[in-house]
């Protein structure tokens, strides 16, 4: 396997596909760089070297005892980064991975960095307190945890065959392989890594952060959101980064990566190529 080594001992497991100008790519919690299969295949496909890794404790990187928050998330994606020598990247993150990625531009700046795209990302700040009042009271993350505890094979069935792909809203046509593939990439996660995450991706503050992006932006999200919702994510992001690009898919999911995969893929591939 493809792995860098980082300076506590753990390996990240990263994927390197296609040939051409690189787009890197950074998943959500609880999954691994599979859940953006379908963007690096059709990216790939049209002339780009797709980079997608593995966050440590997730997938098939070394499940670290220690280092699962934000500031060791993007020291591990600079170490991929810089191990391959990458330049003039798009990066794109998913959920926590637009955590990751916005703490990597806040952590090492945007000199390796041409393009930035957050898509149903966490940022600026998921949780409710007295300066983000938009956002969801720690009860709810609260019962994440406590879910992680009870029952995570459970938890994250009920979390991928309710709110992640909108499959609870009426109508809905449900995808037991979506279903599926959410659960076993979420217990190929390390019991401890995941359920450290929790904190890292919903208390973290990237307001700071995102004041230091420079480079066209591609702020995308669903309005059906129930995982992260717009309100205090995409469009509280596109006031504090005032060049970019807010683009709202009406009635989309959290999961847009593949529930809206085609609309997706076609608006990152127009966004790299603009």
């Amino acid at each position: 396997m493809s792995t860098v080594t980082t300076k506590d001992g753990t390996q990240i497991y990263y994927k390197d596909w296609g040939h051409g100008p690189v787009v890197v790519l950074s998943h959500g919690w609880p999954l691994c760089s599979d859940s953006w299969e379908s963007q690096a295949l059709h990216l790939a496909h049209n002339g780009f070297r797709v980079i997608a890794h593995d966050r440590r404790g997730h997938g098939r990187s070394t499940q670290s005892w220690d280092g699962n928050e934000m500031d060791t998330y993007a020291d591990d994606l600079a170490a991929v980064i810089n191990h391959l020598n990458l330049k003039d990247i798009a990066i794109f993150g998913f959920s926590t991975g637009g955590g990751e990625i916005t703490r990597y531009i806040g952590r090492h700046g945007t000199s390796r960095v041409a393009k930035i795209g957050l898509i149903s990302a966490v940022p600026p700040l998921m949780l409710k307190t007295d300066s983000n009042p938009d956002g969801l009271p720690v009860e709810v993350f609260d019962g994440i945890r406590a879910g992680s505890i009870a029952d995570r094979s459970q938890l994250y069935k009920d979390i991928a065959g309710g709110p992640f792909f909108g499959f609870n809203r009426p109508g809905a046509k449900v995808s037991q392989g979506m279903i599926d593939s959410f659960w076993l990439q979420g217990m190929m996660a390390g019991h401890k890594n995941a359920y450290d995450c929790i904190k890292a991706f919903s208390e973290t503050d990237f307001r700071e952060d995102m004041k230091k992006f420079d480079k066209p932006t591609l702020l995308l999200h669903g309005d059906d959101d129930q995982i992260v919702p717009i309100v205090a994510a995409a469009q509280a992001g596109a006031k504090i980064v005032k060049h970019a690009t807010l683009k709202i898919y009406p009635g989309a999911p959290h999961g847009l990566t593949d529930t809206h995969k085609d609309q997706l893929n076609a608006d990152m591939l127009a966004f790299l190529k603009n």
